[in-house]
């Protein structure tokens, strides 16, 4: 008898408050529920649309900013390089200015 109690009490614990509606309203209530889910999932979809358009728009940015450092990068390089080129040839000739005049002051100290 207890088994028949507690079989009883569990199915009314699921189907609370559904054993009064008609099947009609049973469907109604289900595609009311149904149509709300759709609304959700529109909702959701829209706003995933959203932040996939704006992490789009973001990474080509990003793109941009990369490509212009690049540039600039490769413009620095080379004025670095020219910058060097000009530093080597002034340290030549300070080398050979630097060796005349100590020869010269070597000369004028021993003659």
């Amino acid at each position: 008898m207890s088994y028949r109690r507690d079989r009883r009490s569990s199915k009314s614990a699921l189907f609370d408050g559904f054993d009064k509606l008609e099947e009609g309203g049973l469907r109604s209530s289900s595609s009311f529920s149904h149509e709300i889910k759709e609304h959700d999932n529109d909702k959701a979809i829209d706003s995933l649309q959203d932040r996939v358009t704006f992490l789009k728009r973001l990474t080509g940015d990003i793109h941009d900013e990369v490509e212009s450092h690049n540039r600039l990068l490769d413009r620095m390089g080379n004025v670095m390089d020219a910058t060097r080129g000009i530093m080597s040839g002034t340290m030549d000739r300070f080398k050979k200015v630097s060796k005349q005049d100590l020869l010269y002051y070597f000369s004028f100290v021993f003659v």
